[in-house]
């Protein structure tokens, strides 16, 4: 197996001419005479740019790089990005899905709004929905946004696809779908009692409180502030905190006397666990034997 490395390209003397050159993804570079300020200079200048484009091949345009190419470099950002975020992730590979599909083997500067339309068409017949459908333009627009950020392509490219509006309501033949509402306080009411008692108080919880699915499985005893009358939850993590925002959640006394049950183990523990769920079923079945 080949040994992986990781030093930086070395800034060397070509014999032939006297310059100083660095070799990057197999094509040289030279920076000028060797040993001067200036050839080291231009040498910081290569290797900073050739870092921050993740050790990719420097100087390639829009001109040089494919639909294909462009969504693998993409990708490749957006899982360090989102750091494989389940619920952002499979919406990407998709859009990336159609855009290989149907252009992969364009270049990346001739992408244009026919171009971009034409794949909304193609989703429209295929019977998706039009809030589904924009939602994928919109990211084939921000990958291309991307490209610019990144100096792959030039920025007119983006700038022609931004002007596409998305299908409005009733302005198109993609399908509407069913507005999702919430359930209504009967059903939860009625479904409590089915429900094992641990994830039953999971949604009394939520009910009281008003914080997320996933906030609510991550409580652990030391994100909750029992100092005063009113308790404080600050999930270690949320949907917003990329925007540098702060999530704190309030927990009143009925809260709190579901909540207590749960807060006598390690401080870093989470207070609902599939396991103790378990553990109570399979009890309240040896007792019922």
């Amino acid at each position: 197996m080949p040994r992986l490395i990781h030093s930086l390209p070395k800034y060397r003397r070509h014999r032939k001419s006297g310059q100083a050159v660095v070799t990057l993804n197999g094509r040289d570079h030279y920076l000028g005479v060797y040993g001067t300020k200036a050839s080291r200079i231009e040498y910081d200048r290569l290797i900073g740019e050739w870092l921050a484009a993740g050790r990719s091949p420097l100087g390639i345009t829009g001109n040089d790089i494919t639909i294909v190419e462009l969504c693998a470099r993409y990708l490749k950002s957006a899982v360090a990005y989102y750091r494989g975020n389940p619920k952002v992730m499979p919406g990407i590979k998709r859009t990336i899905h159609y855009l290989r599909e149907h252009y992969g083997r364009t270049p990346a500067v001739e992408f244009g709004p026919l171009a971009l339309k034409a794949i909304r068409q193609r989703m429209v017949a295929e019977g998706l929905s039009r809030v589904y459908i924009n939602d994928h333009a919109g990211r084939i627009k921000r990958i291309f946004k991307w490209a610019v950020g990144e100096q792959l392509l030039p920025i007119e490219v983006y700038q022609s696809l931004a002007i596409v509006p998305g299908l409005r309501k009733g302005r198109t033949a993609a399908r509407e779908c069913e507005p999702v509402l919430p359930v209504d306080d009967a059903t939860v009411d009625a479904t409590l009692p089915h429900l094992p008692e641990v994830v039953a108080d999971m949604i009394r919880l939520q009910r009281l409180t008003g914080c997320r699915p996933a906030e609510v499985c991550m409580i652990r005893p030391c994100d909750v502030d029992r100092s005063g009358e009113v308790w404080q939850y600050r999930p270690a993590s949320h949907k917003t905190e990329h925007h540098g925002r702060e999530r704190l959640i309030f927990v009143g006394p009925q809260g709190q006397n579901i909540l207590l049950r749960y807060l006598a183990r390690d401080p870093e523990a989470y207070c609902f666990r599939p396991c103790d769920s378990e553990a109570k079923r399979r009890a309240a079945a040896h007792a019922a034997r």
